[in-house]
């Protein structure tokens, strides 16, 4: 919050304001004694003292509390002052369900139509095939399914977890992208239509996600390598339209299948690659990805060290892949380094969650490739 707000004086009463202050005053006080309080036309600061023991249990019964009545509280601490503010909560439209159903069948579709050209690839027959009943079916089965499985369990675990913490966060909404794009989609997002409470429940919502599709992604890999070992193909006369580099994991799991090094890669093991490659991307501890989420939780105000850091590291490495060229300037004008605080950013995490912020730089480094695709 800025110190230039016009604050009225603590024995003016008559100034105009949007807020309920006597509602505002007693639902703060029934958990936080104030020895102070200002506001403005949109903004209410009460000056604290905090017992910082119960301090995550109050907070989280004031915000439910006034959540419920449309506000918002915010816990700062600002020159040796503890101090709630309080705004509005703004009015979000929802979207109906028929949306995500909408974008859902038209994903699986063009995930489908890119599993029929992957297999098209493999078998060198013409684009007149790409659309035939039995091509289609191989798309679906061993491309789509897949695929949708690591980016459908991935977002329903945000989903769950977002709720499990009470928060209001709409269902996923997948990206389709017709050929010539050969995945058939730009992955999946859900809306968090409220702000995150606490640093914990930040670093839950961010890690979720990766966690449930690294765990999707390992199986598929493992059932890619499985029908490659057991059905090789020899890769086309003309070699193949192009070579994935496999990231450490995958490197590791291949040492236990015996695949010719001739062999076509499997339309399901390149799902699974890229369930892992797109994981180890929204790891990046950049602004809203997974990642800027686990980083904000962990580091407070210092992850936007880690964010510049980790800009320049992905611009450093267009210089030998220019695809990651591509990747900055999505961050730098739809993703950006920053991120909002949590409204309470007090709490402390616990050894368990730190763990698992842990855990997520072991799943990033073991998923990442740095030249994902090579002519």
């Amino acid at each position: 919050m800025s110190n230039s707000y016009n604050w009225n004086p603590f024995d003016e009463k008559n100034i105009e304001t949007e807020l309920e202050i006597e509602l505002l005053k007693t639902e703060i006080g029934k958990h936080f004694p104030f020895y102070d309080y200002k506001y403005d036309k949109k903004t209410a600061a009460f000056f604290c003292r905090i017992d910082e023991e119960k301090l995550e249990n109050k907070f989280d019964l004031l915000r439910i509390s006034l959540s419920e009545k449309g506000y918002i509280p915010m816990l700062r601490y600002e020159q040796g002052e503890q101090v709630i503010y309080t705004i509005k909560k703004s009015k979000r439209k929802k979207r109906p369900i028929w949306v995500n159903i909408i974008l859902l069948i038209a994903t699986i579709f063009t995930t489908t139509l890119a599993g029929s050209i992957l297999w098209s690839f493999v078998y060198e027959v013409g684009w007149n095939e790409v659309l035939s009943l039995g091509y289609l079916a191989n798309g679906f089965i061993f491309f789509s399914i897949p695929l949708m499985s690591i980016l459908g369990i991935h977002e329903m675990g945000h989903y769950l977890t977002s709720k499990k913490h009470k928060l209001d966060t709409s269902l996923p909404f997948f990206i389709p992208l017709p050929p010539p794009f050969i995945l058939g989609t730009f992955g999946a997002i859900i809306s968090t239509r409220e702000p995150i409470p606490n640093r914990k429940t930040l670093l839950d919502v961010g890690i979720s996600g990766p966690i449930c599709g690294f765990l999707v992604a390992v199986p598929v890999c493992i059932i890619g390598l499985f029908l490659m070992q057991q059905n090789s193909i020899p890769l086309p006369s003309e070699g193949p339209p192009f070579d994935v580099t496999y990231p450490l994991l995958l490197q590791g799991l291949s040492k236990f299948f015996i695949i010719p090094d001739n062999a076509s890669m499997h339309p399901t093991l390149f799902a699974g690659w890229v369930g892992l490659f797109l994981t180890s991307l929204n790891l990046l501890p950049v602004g809203q990805l997974d990642g800027g989420h686990v980083a904000r939780a962990l580091l407070k105000e210092k992850h936007k060290y880690a964010s510049w850091i980790v800009l320049f590291a992905v611009i450093s490495l267009g210089l030998f892949y220019e695809y990651w060229f591509f990747i900055a300037i999505i961050i730098l004008l739809f993703i950006g380094t920053q991120h909002q605080p949590p409204l309470n950013e007090y709490t402390p995490l616990d050894t368990q969650r730190i763990i698992l912020g842990i855990l997520a730089l072991v799943i990033f480094v073991i998923c990442f490739a740095p030249i994902p695709f090579s002519a």
